[in-house]
């Protein structure tokens, strides 16, 4: 074998791939029936959350399903509409329309996705009784 051919070989070796134990389903299953959380679709529409994450403060007032409006952190410094897809771990597995603590909420904003730092603490206020709950 020439030196001309050795210089264009290139030896691959492939590395076993390791998945670590907490990227799979059963421990992302754990983390969520350990920690606390809302589910948006067991709200009243109107109801209020406030949301602290690890960076910032959210105003959340539920409408129908996962639909929303938003208030802070850095994205959201105006009230916007939105959806909020659910909780994960900042990857593809994500519990629908759940916030819950310990975990990154996914929200979605036309086509732009917005994964926040982990949930610190959510604070629930009901909606006043005698507001009209019907939302659009």
């Amino acid at each position: 074998m020439s030196s001309r051919t050795v210089k264009n070989t290139i030896q691959r070796h492939e590395a076993p791939l390791i998945i670590p134990s907490w990227a799979t389903l059963d421990a992302f299953a754990g983390v969520v029936s350990m920690n606390d959380g809302v589910k948006l679709t067991d709200m009243e529409p109107l109801t209020t959350l406030f949301v602290r994450t690890k960076n910032s403060v959210y105003r959340i007032i539920v409408s129908a399903n996962s639909n929303v409006l938003i208030q802070g952190g850095e994205f959201f410094p105006k009230m916007a509409e939105a959806r909020l897809n659910g909780s994960g771990c900042g990857r593809s597995v994500l519990k629908v329309a759940w916030i819950g603590v310990g975990l990154c909420m996914e929200i979605y904003q036309g086509s732009r996705r917005i994964i926040t730092s982990p949930v610190r603490a959510v604070h629930v206020e009901p909606c006043p009784p005698g507001v009209e709950r019907s939302v659009h």
